[in-house]
């Protein structure tokens, strides 16, 4: 997301980690060896452990006595100082290890030896009872002398032995060569087809003639045949490919492959009933996102862990959170609320956008030609607040707006009513670590117009949404929207600082305007005051096209205000105006899925992907979801059915970007406890978390070692180092959530 600053490059401990190298060797460049005594042929100088671990050689190698009850991983390691490492040079990190009894992870890293302890690489194999071998690849994002190679060895309640030889810093190898797997060239949505919906799928052939295909069913027999549609080279992916159209099956079933070309497609269903789970999973993630709960292991299982920042040691707690310095005098208690993304931060900006999406799937189940509420209602989602009677989105998206509400400025206080922009650890932490574990000092951020308005929008909306269930709490959050719409009018320009990046991601934003008309938008929805229909026909927002081609987002909330100002029912002046606009813009992300062979509503200028390009192609494919709703239009319902194909499958890499679903699907996302990859203990990211998708800008080091000079769609890896292209967060799995439910209500 653009939340992220340049600092970050710097900053974080495995964000600037990089397994591979593009860059090339310079020119002559040689061999070096930078570890000393690798070999421990000299005995153990002049390789350190912490205190408590007690290493010595034995048999040539150095075996060390990690001892049991400790908390993390660097409580109890074994390290090397000084070590020399040049920026742009490619380097072979290997060692052998073993480990007594097995099944003990060791994080073993290259970084700084001192404050403020950056990663620049690290791996967390699991030695066994036997030398095993280990080498990575990495390019060094820094000049430094001051290096450390250590591996870190605690948090076992048991204490083991590790032991370590031949261990190798080699400086001027040369870097990896990466090449994605894109399996075969017939690329499906690998879940699910409704049968009465849209059937597309994209080949990717050198052949410039159409070529026969023929659809499969599980027992190998052909049901469907047809040719297939030469397209030339599609821009976003560079490919050769053609398009096949096998819409006129309207059969059910499991197991379908498509055949073409001489190559068999992935399997898929044509059906509603992933869309159904779909709809429920991309929903049940934000449970596992809360902060000060701790998560239960009998409704999420597998997934269960300790609160989160709760004051209890080693964290810090966010009960009695102090300002950064300079920004106020006062605390404030902001428990609660959702992670925003893989780190241990908690934003208002961002969490404004993520809570309207996720009121807007009820809402939308509320007035909507084919909405089924009951899909979304009491004990739906299986949360700890199942059982209240309350639907059970209006539960998840309510542990939101309570955080949203702490973090309101005082009365008393001289930005009383402003909303602090968020809240994050003092400095960046490292991957893996729980969000029990963090030892950081949390800071409150300076209070922004965009997070003021963010919270107007968001209360407003809860207001009347949660008034049959809780009417005081409908009233509490009206009052909070009202107040913070008085502020930001006192306050119309005070925007984020964009180098406000150590520790959390700074959600810059130089433009105001949009929150502006959101807010306004909500306000007047739920209150029919004229004053706020005045502040809506007067922006000059109201009367702009609000829809580009990358779509809304944090940064661009306009559009969040159209479309309700389109679909609540309301008494604005002018409604049918706004209502055109919607289905005006619909008709150009129509246009534009229709021309791209991959069928998405996405065609970013100069086919750079966006960060978080896959919620873009999501929320484009909401307005048009939109339009269908308020015209009934089946071609604006086949389309918005058929965006959810490239999200499944049907894309340039021939993989699912939703965990849990697709034969081949995303499943390494950049996050602190959803970290298998790196850590054999947590999970995988749960079913139904999105990844953020190709990025151009592949901010990252890893991404940019592997991706370089990437073209549009091929501009993403699966890795959970990667956090510009595969990083999950809350306002991506919104738009899936929103998305989702959309297509299980046309399934019906």
């Amino acid at each position: 997301m653009k939340r992220r600053s340049a600092t970050l490059l710097a900053l974080t401990a495995l964000l600037a980690s990089v397994l591979t190298a593009l860059p090339a060797v310079p020119a002559g460049a040689e061999e070096t060896e930078q570890i000393r005594n690798g070999t421990f042929d000299t005995g153990t100088d002049p390789w350190w452990t912490t205190p408590g671990v007690t290493a010595a050689v034995s048999g040539g190698r150095l075996c060390a006595d990690v001892p049991g009850g400790t908390a993390n991983r660097w409580d109890a390691a074994v390290g090397q100082n000084d070590v020399t490492l040049a920026k742009g040079e490619s380097y072979r990190f290997s060692f052998k290890a073993s480990g007594v009894p097995a099944g003990h992870p060791v994080r073993a890293v290259v970084g700084l030896q001192v404050s403020p302890y950056d990663t620049w690489y690290e791996a967390s194999p699991e030695p066994q009872a036997g030398d095993g071998a280990y080498a990575y690849t990495f390019t060094s994002p820094v000049d430094t002398t001051l290096a450390q190679v250590a591996f870190q060895a605690g948090g076992s309640p048991d204490p083991w032995r590790l032991c370590l030889d031949d261990v190798s810093l080699l400086g001027g190898v040369p870097p990896e060569v990466y090449e994605p797997d894109t399996g075969p060239r017939v690329r499906v949505n690998q879940v699910a087809y409704l049968p009465a919906g849209p059937k597309d799928a994209t080949l990717v052939t050198g052949a410039a003639s159409p070529l026969p295909w023929r659809l499969r069913d599980a027992g190998g027999r052909t049901v469907a045949r047809g040719r297939t549609v030469p397209r030339g080279t599609d821009v976003s992916s560079g490919q050769n490919v053609h398009t096949i159209d096998f819409g006129a099956f309207h059969g059910r079933g499991e197991g379908f492959t498509l055949v073409a070309d001489g190559e068999t497609s992935r399997p898929f269903d044509i059906g509603g009933d992933a869309y159904e789970r779909l709809r429920l999973d991309s929903l049940k993630y934000y449970y596992t996102q809360r902060s000060g709960i701790a998560i239960r292991d009998d409704l999420r299982p597998g997934y269960g862990r300790a609160a989160g920042h709760l004051d209890a040691a080693p964290n810090q707690g966010d009960s009695d959170v102090p300002c950064r310095p300079g920004v106020c005098d006062y605390t404030l208690d902001v428990t609660g609320g959702w992670y925003d993304a893989g780190d241990h931060g908690k934003y208002v900006v961002n969490g404004g956008i993520s809570t309207w999406e996720l009121l807007s799937t009820y809402e939308r189940s509320l007035w909507a030609r084919t909405g089924q509420p009951r899909r979304l209602g009491d004990g739906s989602l299986d949360v700890p607040e199942s059982g209240n009677k309350v639907p059970d989105v209006l539960d998840e998206a309510r542990w939101e707006l309570e955080f949203m509400l702490r973090m309101q400025v005082p009365d008393g206080q001289p930005l009383a009513g402003m909303a602090h922009a968020k809240v994050h650890d003092a400095r960046w932490t490292g991957l893996p670590l729980l969000p029990g574990d963090d030892p950081q000092k949390r800071e409150l951020h300076a209070p922004t117009t965009q997070a003021t308005l963010n919270l107007a929008a968001a209360a407003a909306q809860a207001a009347r949404l949660y008034h049959p269930y809780d009417p005081r709490f409908a009233a509490r959050a009206l009052t909070a929207a009202r107040k913070a719409w008085r502020a930001a009018l006192a306050h119309p320009a005070m925007y984020q600082d964009p180098d406000d990046g150590t520790g959390g991601g700074a959600y810059p934003d130089d433009d105001a305007s949009d929150e502006f008309y959101w807010a306004a938008a909500e306000l007047y929805l739920t209150t029919g005051e004229r004053r706020f229909a005045d502040a809506v026909l007067d922006s000059p927002v109201h009367d702009a096209d609000v829809f580009g081609p990358l779509g809304f987002d944090w940064s661009r909330t306009a559009a969040a205000g159209r479309l309700d100002l389109a679909t609540v029912p309301s008494h604005l002046p002018g409604r049918d105006r706004v209502r055109r606009s919607v289905t005006e813009a619909a008709d150009r992300y129509l246009a534009t899925a229709r021309a791209q062979p991959y069928g998405m509503p996405y065609a970013p200028d100069g086919n750079l992907y966006d960060w978080g390009s896959n919620a873009q192609v999501l929320n484009n494919a909401h307005v048009i979801a939109t339009a269908y709703d308020l015209t009934g239009a089946r071609k604006y319902r086949d389309a918005a059915v058929g965006g959810m194909d490239y999200l499944l499958g049907r894309n340039a890499l021939n993989i699912s970007y939703v965990t849990g679903y697709g034969e081949v699907a995303a499943h390494h996302q950049h996050s602190r406890w959803y970290a298998r990859e790196l850590d054999p203990r947590l999970p995988d990211p749960p079913a139904g978390t999105l990844a953020g998708g190709p990025n151009s800008g592949i901010q990252d080091p890893y991404a940019q070692s592997r991706l370089t000079g990437c073209t549009g769609q091929f501009c993403f890896i699966d890795d959970i180092q990667s956090w510009s292209t595969d990083e999950t967060a809350v306002n991506w799995n919104a738009a899936l959530a929103w998305m989702a439910s959309f297509v299980a209500d046309q399934s019906r």
